[in-house]
């Protein structure tokens, strides 16, 4: 899923991400050919409630108490993305790999749709790739205030963004960029590089939401 996305997460095949943004090139480039990734965070409260379909899956089942969830560590480019590259590895991921990762992914149609879609781009094995993701979510620390959220509120986005910077030395605010979808906080979408250090990105910062308040519906 890309910049620009109309939903997020979703249980098995009933939970679909759409999505849309910087529009990947022609030529998508080999699988190992990239400049760096783009942690999605998704606001699943957000999802939920704009899909009543999700209402019975893990993902918006209350008593998770699911807020941010990863969405996707997509292999990026200074402009553009490569998408769905060729590999030797199968596009279906096992039970008993992606279920390890239902704690930060809670779908396994999502997380078979991101292998697919952007792992297949990383040149790493899936479970590499799937390691890779918990390792960059493990890098951010989630804002105090956006924690445990059990009452709705709005907010700026540079006011979310802000919260952010300061949750997480060294992060730039060149290097981070607020989406929204609906009047409702989407995602946050965090720029690192291979190694998973903080970095710049002009094409996915001034993707950013242009609203000046998002709707942040509650955990619960």
């Amino acid at each position: 899923m890309r910049p620009q996305s109309a939903a997020v997460l979703a249980g098995l095949t009933a939970l679909t991400v759409l999505s849309a943004g910087p529009s990947a090139r022609a030529e998508d480039r080999p699988k190992q050919s990239f400049d760096f990734y783009v942690l999605s965070l998704s606001w699943s409260p957000s999802w939920c409630a704009t899909h009543p379909q999700g209402q019975k899956t893990m993902q918006c089942d209350p008593s998770k108490d699911f807020g941010f969830i990863v969405h996707g560590l997509w292999p990026q480019n200074e402009s553009g993305y490569p998408e769905f590259c060729a590999t030797r590895e199968s596009d279906r991921v096992p039970d008993n790999l992606g279920r390890r990762y239902l704690d930060i992914i809670p779908s396994m149609g999502l997380i078979g749709h991101e292998w697919r879609k952007h792992g297949t781009c990383s040149g790493l094995k899936q479970a590499d790739y799937l390691q890779t993701i918990r390792n960059a979510y493990g890098k951010i620390t989630i804002p105090p205030a956006l924690t445990h959220l059990d009452q709705g509120k709005s907010a700026n986005p540079g006011d979310i963004e802000k919260a952010f910077l300061a949750a997480n030395p060294g992060m730039s605010p060149k290097g981070i960029a607020v989406s929204c979808s609906s009047k409702m906080l989407q995602e946050i979408r965090i720029c690192m590089t291979k190694d998973l250090q903080f970095r710049d990105c002009q094409e996915v910062d001034a993707d950013a939401c242009p609203l000046k308040s998002v709707n942040i519906p509650p955990v619960r």
